[in-house]
């Protein structure tokens, strides 16, 4: 894991929920899509087989596949999103040190300076460069 991947986290997550509302658009604006009459060709039951046109009701054709091609690439990306996040998530619960986790935890999920991990865990902010540096060398 590298310092970079770490710390998209957070923009990682902002767009999850960006993605997750486009989704919900999406779907809010499929249930409205226009009906419209079309026609099947099939063929008669019966002996000669004669080809015969059934009237059916369907969504209007070309809003139906854009809404489902923007759905589609939202829902694959919203699954990559996912897999990078809990990748960033459990290279971190895989710190063995409790310190170690929590100062990788505070910088990198929670996105607080430094400066400031370093006021709450009682280290200067040297010292929490110099851990997250040991760490991401390994």
């Amino acid at each position: 894991m590298d310092r970079k991947t770490l710390k998209q986290y957070r923009a990682l997550k902002k767009e999850l929920v960006l993605i997750d509302q486009g989704i919900e658009r999406l779907q809010e604006r499929a249930e409205n899509i226009p009906t419209v009459m079309g026609k099947v060709t099939g063929s008669s039951h019966d002996w000669p087989y004669i080809e015969m046109h059934y009237p059916v009701f369907m969504d209007e054709p070309k809003e139906a596949d854009e809404i489902d091609r923007r759905l589609r690439i939202k829902r694959a990306r919203q699954q990559e999103i996912s897999r990078l996040a809990a990748e960033i998530e459990e290279f971190i619960a895989g710190i063995p040190d409790s310190a170690d986790r929590q100062i990788f935890e505070m910088c990198f999920l929670q996105g607080r300076k430094q400066r400031e991990v370093a006021d709450i865990l009682g280290y200067t902010q040297g010292r929490i460069a110099q851990k997250i540096n040991d760490i991401l060398k390994d």
